[in-house]
């Protein structure tokens, strides 16, 4: 089988999805998709061009202008031909981009130009909606999760890596209240796909996930080893 091939992860906060997703692609040699940079791209661009981050109109034009190339081979993040890697990460970005990423219309210009890489390439990648609304038709869909208190542990451990302090009941408790706007939403809430495969990862190690999901795309596959990329 010589096929460009989709491999669509979604599930909750905390539950590891980022961190399998570029393993899977590393692995396979498949474009990550980062959602998250996108959107990021998008709060940057309208920071610099001062506009107000309630103009729906505006920043729908203005995410259908941004052209946002991710590059798998080092990680790197393009915005308009402009290294932003390390720009869309700062905190002012970050509130930037979870105010843009509700707005319909910059949705919808993602959705388009995340479905355009995807008929150029193989791909994985991550989110909450992404095999019900991104692609629903991915071949491979798995929806990744893991109890509340391992998923709040997870991130009380990456914030604190961060030199962040935060106590682990606070944390326990954003993620609970993450999951409930998530899966409350009235725009792509978090729900499982009925065609996804279900990974609770509560009690396995990054390389007992990531193993389970390779071959679980290894058998909705015919071979495991001749993809385009």
């Amino acid at each position: 089988m010589s096929k460009r091939v989709i491999v669509a992860i979604d599930g909750p906060a905390g539950a590891g999805k980022s961190t399998l997703a570029r393993r899977i692609a590393g692995k396979l040699g498949f474009l990550y998709i980062d959602s998250g940079a996108m959107y990021r791209a998008v709060g940057l661009w309208a920071l610099r061009c001062g506009l107000d981050l309630s103009d729906a109109h505006r920043l729908e034009q203005l995410a259908k202008e941004a052209r946002i190339e991710l590059q798998p081979e080092n990680g790197r993040v393009l915005l308009n031909g402009e290294d932003v890697t390390e720009a869309i990460r700062t905190p002012e970005v970050s509130q930037a981009a979870s105010k843009v990423s509700v707005i319909a219309g910059v949705r919808r210009a993602m959705v388009a130009e995340q479905r355009r890489m995807a008929s150029e390439t193989s791909v994985v990648m991550e989110g909450r909606d992404i095999g019900t609304v991104v692609f629903p038709d991915a071949e491979i869909k798995i929806f990744l999760d893991a109890d509340v208190a391992e998923r709040a542990q997870r991130r009380l451990a990456e914030v604190q890596a961060r030199g962040e302090a935060i106590d682990a009941e606070r944390m326990a408790r954003e993620i609970a209240e993450r999951d409930k706007r998530d899966r409350g939403r009235e725009m792509a809430p978090l729900v499982q796909a009925p065609d996804a495969i279900y990974v609770d990862s509560t009690h396995m190690g990054i390389d007992e996930v990531e193993e389970a999901v390779l071959r679980i795309i290894r058998e909705r596959t015919s071979n495991g080893k001749e993809w385009n990329s």
